[in-house]
């Protein structure tokens, strides 16, 4: 990939595509071509946990990775593929064929200004499909407009609640508490950033265990408090600091990998 990696800033607004002006995205280009996407959900976190939960915790670890890396990250996309939360009040879903054309819409619109690797922090289980099918149609798209960037063109989707040591780290300090929906480990990183929530947190009773899911009226069924298997009142704020960091630090250094490959 041609242009310099660019190094770590000192605060996250410098790396805020919001906060650019089209001159400055022009000079950026110049020395990195890669970009961040965070990408989240708007959906219930059981009866204690914040709607925007997905969205909070990868605009997160997003904007850390930023700063430590120097590569520009963009607003937010707060709406992913939620269909089987729509049971619960305040979700708001994307169908899947929605999203696909959001990603594969914003991908083709940052590859047209020289962008080349697109980097999607993803903060939602139910995003991960739908994400590679919108990468790998972008892709075709580029390559059937012949767009100047499409054989450098890469995108890669980066689900930092899955990274190796961030859930090894979930397991040291919440075990099978863990869970698999509204888990204390992403309660935890909501705490850190936003520290309101904190007021909001309380001893819940056991939940439901992890199961399937067959739409939003079969999950409310089974899971009526909206957990899977999961307790997140163990979650504290100085776990979220410490996830959050382990999160930035394992996915900047996946970032590095990918910038480097041809």
């Amino acid at each position: 990939m041609n242009g310099a990696f660019p190094g770590a800033v000192e605060s996250s607004e410098s790396i805020r595509l919001a906060l650019r002006s089209w001159p400055e995205v022009d000079a950026y280009l110049k020395d990195c071509k890669g970009v961040i996407i965070p990408l989240g959900s708007t959906e219930q976190h059981g009866p204690t946990g914040a709607i925007g939960t997905d969205a909070l915790t990868a605009e997160a670890v997003a904007l850390e990775v930023g700063r430590l890396t120097g590569v520009l990250v963009t607003p937010a996309q707060p709406f992913g593929m939620a269909e089987h939360h729509l049971g619960f009040s305040g979700t708001m879903s994307l169908q899947p064929a929605t999203l696909l054309a959001v990603l594969h819409d914003l991908v083709l619109s940052l590859g047209r200004h020289g962008f080349e690797r697109v980097f999607v922090i993803n903060g939602h289980g139910g995003n991960i499909a739908t994400a590679k099918a919108a990468f790998a149609q972008a892709h075709g798209t580029a390559a059937s407009r012949d767009m100047p960037v499409a054989p450098q063109l890469r995108c890669r989707l980066a689900n930092w609640f899955m990274a190796g040591p961030v859930m090894r780290q979930a397991r040291d300090l919440y075990g099978n508490k863990e869970g698999h929906h509204a888990t204390p480990s992403e309660i935890a990183v909501t705490l850190a950033v936003e520290p309101s929530l904190t007021s909001k947190q309380r001893p819940l009773p056991d939940p439901a265990p992890a199961g399937p899911i067959h739409g939003p009226e079969d999950f409310r069924r089974r899971h009526p408090d909206g957990r899977m298997g999961s307790h997140p009142s163990l979650a504290t704020a100085e776990h979220g600091k410490a996830l959050l960091e382990t999160a930035a630090t394992a996915l900047s250094e996946d970032l590095r990998n990918f910038l480097s490959e041809a």
